[in-house]
This record gives C-alpha cells, structure tokens and sequence, in this order.
C-alpha cells in the first residue's frame, strides 16, 4: 500500500473517530507528564548521589592527599633508588585506601622539573594524560587540594569519576603534582538503574492510562455512535428506529430524548404522508371525475366555435374564448394527471436508443406558429447526430416546454437551440434573449405553479406545471436540467441527458449559457462559457 493512501486512510480514521481522538490526546499528554516528572527525578537523584558521593570521597581524599603528602616531605635523599621505592609504597597505600569507592592516583612531575628521582607514575590503566589540564595547572600554580569531575576510559569503557590534586615535593626538593582518581561507575549504575525502572514503570502506566482513557471514552462514544446510526437509519426511512436505554445517568436520559423525538418524528411523517396521498388521491380524483363532464363541455365549445361565424361580434369572441380556455383547461387536466402520476410512482419510461435531432425538429415544426405570431426567431445549431437512449415522448415534451416557455418570453427576440454530444451525455440548450431572470427567481423556476412575474398574462397557454414535469421527466432518464438567467439579457435552459439511462454524466457537452459559435467552432467543440444558475437533477 502506498504511504499516500495510508495517509489519507489514517487521517480519515483520525477525523472520524472521537474516540482514537481522545485516546490519543491523552496518552500524548501523559508521555509528556511523565517525561517531566522523570526529568526532575532524574535531575533531584541524580544530585543527591553526586552530593553523597562528593562528601564521602572528599574527606577520604584529602586525608590521603596530605598523608601523602607529610610521607613524601619526610623522606631523604639518600639515593635515587631508595627515594623511588618508598614512593611507591606510598602510594600504593593511598591507592588502597578508598573504603566504598575505588581511587587510582597518577603522580606527574611539573613542568620544567629536571634530575628527577621519580619520573611519573600511574596506577595501572591509567595514563597521565587522564588528568584534567585545568585541574593540572591550578596544582601547579597554587598549593592546597582542588578537584574536578571528569571522565575517563577504563576497561575500553568512558566512566565517570572525580580527580583531587595537590602539589608535593620529593628528594632532590623537586615538586609533581599527586592526582587521586575515583570511580563513580557505581554512582552511574545506580543512575541507569534508576532510568530503566522509571522508564518500565511509565510504559507500564501508559499502557493502563490508555486503557482506561479507551474504556471511559467508549463509555460515552459508544452511545453517541449508536444515536448516530439510529439517526441515520431513521433518515434513511426505518421510522421504527429507537436506541436502547439503561440506567438513569444522562446517556439514558440522551436515548430517551432521542427516542421521544423519534416517536414524534414519526408521528408527523405518518400524518404527512397521509395528507400527502390524500392530497394526491383527491387531485386523481377531481382530475379523472372532471374529464368526463369537461370532454362534453370541449365537444359543445367546439360546435360553438365551428358555428361562429353566424353569431353576432360578441358571441363570436364568447365562442372563441370559451373554445380558448377549454383547450387550456384541458391542458391543465392533463398536466395534473401526469403530476399526480409521478406523486404516486407510476411513471415508467419505455426507452431505446434514438436520436435527439429529430424530436427537436418535431418541436420546431410544432413551435413554429407560436414563434412567428409573437415575432421571435428558432435557429437550431447542432454538430451531427445525438445518439442517446431515451422515451422520446417524454424527452419531446421536455424540449417543447422548453422552447415554448422561451417563445412566451423571448419578446419577440431570435431563439437559439444547442444540440452537442460527447462520449458520455447528451445535452440540449435553450436560450432567449428576453426577458429574462435574476438568480433568485432562477432557484424557483421549477416549482410547481410559480411565475415570475403573476401579474403578466400567459400567451401560449400554459398551465404553470410544464417545468416541474420537465423535471421529472429528466429525473427518470437520470438526467440535470439547468437554468441560467440575467434581468434584459435573457434565459437559458439545459437539458442534459446521460447516452444510458442512469448512467453517469461525465463532462457536460454545452456550457451555461453557449456561447453563439460559428459552425467552425461548433465542431471542433469550441465555444463555451462559465457555468451558473440553478440544477436540478
């Protein structure tokens, strides 16, 4: 897997569990806790066994140091020999005179001593060079004992220690500087000891910190994850969904409120849906019942309309409008039909593969009347054949609502129809330069009997329903239809279908609006603009 994924994979689990949040949060903030509390620790120990020690060797070793001291001041230059074999008796008995900790010494001429008895002496291991040159040059300048912490190699292994100095004189009155070298390996086992039962310890305890923060955490999680699923289930439709309660703490009193506001819900979705279907089974009703009576008024409204010509002027224009608002009524009828049709979940596409070219010149043909009568133009521009599966009923009266909807508000202005394809839609494009629509009104263009404008009359007869079908009849061919429009500039609406009936759509073929290209441009597929407005899909 690669560390990418793994990435994403563990920032969406981060993201979405409270739970690892939580844990990890307070294990962080325990690691932290405790590191600072083994520092100081480690620090107050640390400095307690350096003091301890530091009290103890240092009375040993400045006893040693002046013992040493007084021994080599007494001793007479009698011969070279002599003088180094008392030397080193004496410091082999300094060397053994540590009690709990183990001391070297390392005895080395000044500089600039000469005709020296004694040349520099060490205990075995050790080297000259183990002196610190600070503490060597303060021994050589100043009489009395000084000290500093060091380290040193011993056994291939860097340890700690102490160094005391002073200064002596041996025969023939020339001076060295006498070093004695304690181990503190043992301070720094102890020390080490120490880190590795703290460092134990604090896993220990983090690990028990974390279970307790996982345990409590999943305490209050766990309830709020199952009130989560619950909501979801209960979205999703399963109005029977509740949580289980118990106890009396506040995650019960939660999966109560939860449960009570579930039973509610319920309540007044069952009353809605009732209402709903009653609405619907009433507008069914009315509309069925009032197609009988409304087919003998049509047919005696239509002999009345044949026979006007042998009425007076005003029963011919009462016979022309009645005929008029007897075809709208109709109309309505039908449209009411059909809505309540998709309410109830009865419409049913009948598809196959066709192309759209030819409905849209059904539609011309059939729009052409109403566009010369209030003066607008319909160009088509299209760049081949638009292969798409489709009910070609329901997609011709799509685009006939489209294009009549423009025609009503094109004010007499020229009409453009787009028809492009790609490899995954299909779309066809609407555009006027009339009126025209804000945004706002943009949003509510599909709504079920909504206008624009209530006070300006209708000139082609609609019914107020004819996009919100359009709407439904792209939503079964699994389909988007779009609306763009500015206030003097004009309307656009997109139909865009998918080439298989719920199929995806990839790429839209016509921006909205389309820009007019030449035909050039329209099949090489140039010519469009950014996209805005209101979708519905």
């Amino acid at each position: 897997m690669r560390p990418r994924i793994v990435w994403r994979l563990a920032g969406l689990l981060w993201r979405r569990s409270l739970q690892l949040r939580v844990v990890t949060m307070t294990l962080s903030l325990s690691v932290l806790a405790l590191g600072a509390t083994g520092l100081f620790l480690s620090h107050q120990i640390a400095s307690g066994l350096f003091d301890d020690r530091f009290r103890q060797v240092e009375s040993e070793a400045v006893s040693g140091l002046n013992y040493v001291k007084a021994t080599f001041e007494s001793l007479q230059a009698s011969d070279s020999d002599q003088v180094k074999t008392d030397v080193m008796d004496t410091l082999q008995q300094a060397e053994g005179d540590g009690v709990n900790v183990q001391r070297s010494f390392v005895l080395s001429p000044l500089p600039g001593d000469t005709d020296l008895y004694v040349p520099a002496t060490t205990s075995p291991g050790l080297t000259t060079s183990v002196v610190p040159v600070d503490l060597e040059r303060v021994v050589s300048e100043q009489s009395g004992v000084y000290w500093e912490s060091m380290s040193f190699t011993k056994d291939n292994v860097d340890v700690a220690g102490l160094a005391f100095g002073t200064r002596v004189s041996l025969p023939p009155g020339r001076d060295y500087g006498l070093y004695l070298i304690y181990d503190l390996s043992s301070v720094e086992e102890t020390l080490g000891f120490f880190h590795r039962t703290v460092a134990l310890a604090g896993g220990l305890l983090l690990i028990v910190i974390g279970i307790i923060a996982w345990y409590t955490t999943r305490l209050v999680v766990r309830p709020v994850s199952t009130a989560a699923n619950a909501s979801e289930r209960l979205a999703s439709g399963h109005l029977e969904e509740r949580m289980e309660v118990a106890g009396e703490d506040e995650l019960a009193r939660l999966g109560e409120s939860f449960n009570h506001m579930a039973g509610n819900l319920q309540d007044q979705i069952v009353q809605l849906a009732t209402l709903s279907q009653m609405q619907q089974r009433f507008v069914s009703d009315v509309s069925h019942e009032l197609r009988t009576p409304l087919t003998t008024v049509a047919m005696a409204a239509e002999v009345l309309h044949d026979a006007r010509k042998d009425f007076d002027p005003v029963n011919q224009r009462s016979a022309e409008l009645l005929y008029n608002e007897v075809g709208r009524f109709q109309n309505l009828l039908n449209d009411l039909l059909e809505i309540s049709r998709f309410d109830a979940g009865a419409a049913v596409l009948d598809t196959d593969e066709f192309d759209l070219m030819p409905v849209v010149k059904r539609v011309i043909q059939t729009a052409e009347p109403h566009a010369q009568q209030a003066g607008a133009e319909l160009h088509v521009h299209h760049n081949g054949p638009c292969l798409v599966e489709m009910d070609p009923r329901r997609i011709e009266r799509v685009v006939r609502n489209l294009v009549m909807n423009a025609i009503e508000h094109s004010e007499g202005r020229r009409i453009d129809l787009y028809v492009a394809s790609n490899e995954s839609a299909v779309a066809l494009a609407v555009r006027d330069h009339g009126l025209g629509m804000s945004a706002e009104q943009a949003e509510r263009v599909f709504d079920r009997f909504w206008r624009a404008d209530p006070a300006r009359a209708r000139t082609t007869g609609g019914s107020g329903l004819g996009l919100s079908i359009a709407t439904e009849d792209t939503r079964l061919h699994g389909g988007r239809l779009d609306a763009w429009g500015q206030p003097g500039e004009g309307a656009c609406f997109r139909l865009t279908l998918p080439k298989r009936v719920g199929g995806s759509i990839a790429v839209v073929p016509l921006a909205l609006p389309p820009v007019e290209p030449s035909p050039r441009e329209l099949e090489a597929g140039h010519g469009t603009a950014p996209e805005q407005g209101r979708s519905t899909s």
